[in-house]
């Protein structure tokens, strides 16, 4: 079959399968489009392979190209390898810079973890401006000291240790894939990074709490409206950052004071009603003029292909603008201390522990789990509306 003979077939739009040459197949499907298939037996397998669209180079490939390609494919079967294993290794050679690995990296990180956006957000922020246009093979470890050192030096020792755990993952992919022999990240631990972590035990005070939300309300050119108002709710109901921050309005029923956090949010995999005091309700009502019709409580308000809501970052960086500017005159306390904030008032104003444990959605202990399925959703009402009463005089 020449060229004319094709364009024919694909101008009469004659759907099916058309052989052109020795294993070398056309296949034109309804839309006219016609792409190039090898049709091959290996193991006593019939097998099928895709090369290209049928067309001019880059987009697609010439008759004499696609005939070229097949007789490749006609040899590696000769020699008992199978094109299609063949082709997805040097799609992975192709790999080159260490964005394109990450890239590959980061497609494993969402499969297989519950949380991938946190190693992408690290990749992205924090190790990518120092490598990622770097040929994998040019990395060396005093790139990797420079990465963990400078996110150290800006006060973030936890996320220089996370960045060292996801360099090594980074390039033991590479060693995996054989684009290097060894990882420069290796020769580092967690004296080099952000040193031993140690267990957090910030918690606001009442006065704490009554300067930071004042401070708040008077710096609304660094703390915007839609931010104070996250904070109410963060250190009222002591939810995961997280989950608020991509709550949508379908979750929540403002006339039955309650909001309905799927379990797929959920950290703990867990769903849970929180109940809504009036306060927390007004807040909300507030939060829904601000967001002008949008689908999320908190939509993001930049364009963005990554998030509809706003991104992991904003809050932290609201925060840690009144510190830096020095605005902020109290122990530093990062949004996390929020929440285990909110548990120590709650034993403050006499919630019982195991129902204050349900009021921050933690797991039960899982003996207890299995035998009590109750919620405690009363008791919990009436904790988180003594606690929003405990620190009316703040807000």
């Amino acid at each position: 079959m020449n060229v004319q003979e094709i364009k024919s077939l694909i101008r009469k739009g004659q759907v099916g399968r058309y052989q052109v040459d020795d294993n070398l197949y056309l296949r034109i499907s309804s839309s006219k489009t016609a792409s190039w298939t090898f049709r091959y037996k290996i193991n006593t397998k019939r097998k099928e392979l895709t090369i290209a669209k049928f067309g001019d180079e880059p987009l697609g490939l010439p008759l004499v190209k696609a005939k070229a390609v097949a007789a490749s494919y006609k040899a590696l079967v000769r020699d008992g390898i199978d094109p299609k294993i063949q082709k997805s290794r040097d799609l992975l050679s192709d790999l080159k810079t260490v964005d394109q690995l990450a890239e590959s990296w980061l497609k494993d990180c969402r499969e297989r973890l519950k949380y991938p956006n946190i190693p992408d957000r690290v990749y992205r922020k924090d190790i990518a401006p120092h490598i990622a246009e770097l040929p994998i093979v040019e990395v060396t470890p005093l790139d990797i000291k420079k990465i963990i050192r400078t996110i150290k030096e800006s006060g973030r020792p936890t996320i220089s240790n996370d960045a060292l755990v996801y360099c090594k993952q980074l390039f033991n992919e590479a060693i995996k894939l054989d684009l290097i022999s060894s990882n420069p990240a290796l020769p580092f631990d967690t004296k080099d990074a952000g040193g031993k972590e140690h267990s957090r035990d910030r918690a606001l005070s009442l006065t704490e709490i009554e300067l930071t939300f004042k401070i708040m309300r008077d710096n609304q050119d660094c703390f915007v409206r839609q931010n104070y108002l996250a904070f109410i709710l963060l250190i009222c109901l002591g939810c995961r950052k997280g989950e608020l921050l991509a709550a949508k309005w379908s979750e929540f029923d403002l006339k039955k004071h309650v909001w309905n956090m799927p379990k797929e949010r959920s950290k703990t995999g867990v769903s849970i009603t929180y109940p809504l005091p009036i306060k927390l309700v007004i807040v909300l009502e507030e939060l829904k003029v601000l967001c002008v019709g949008s689908d999320y409580v908190f939509p993001n308000r930049r364009k963005s292909i990554r998030f509809p809501h706003i991104s992991m970052d904003t809050w932290n960086a609201a925060l840690s603008s009144l510190f830096k500017k020095d605005i902020l005159k109290i122990p530093h306390f990062t949004i996390h201390d929020l929440r285990r904030t909110c548990r120590t008032l709650l034993a403050t104003v006499g919630t019982a522990p195991h129902v204050a444990e349900r009021c921050l959605n933690h797991k039960l202990p899982k003996i207890m789990a299995v035998y009590e399925q109750y919620d405690y959703f009363e008791e919990r009402k009436e904790a988180h509306e003594k606690l929003v009463q405990y620190l009316s005089s703040c807000f």
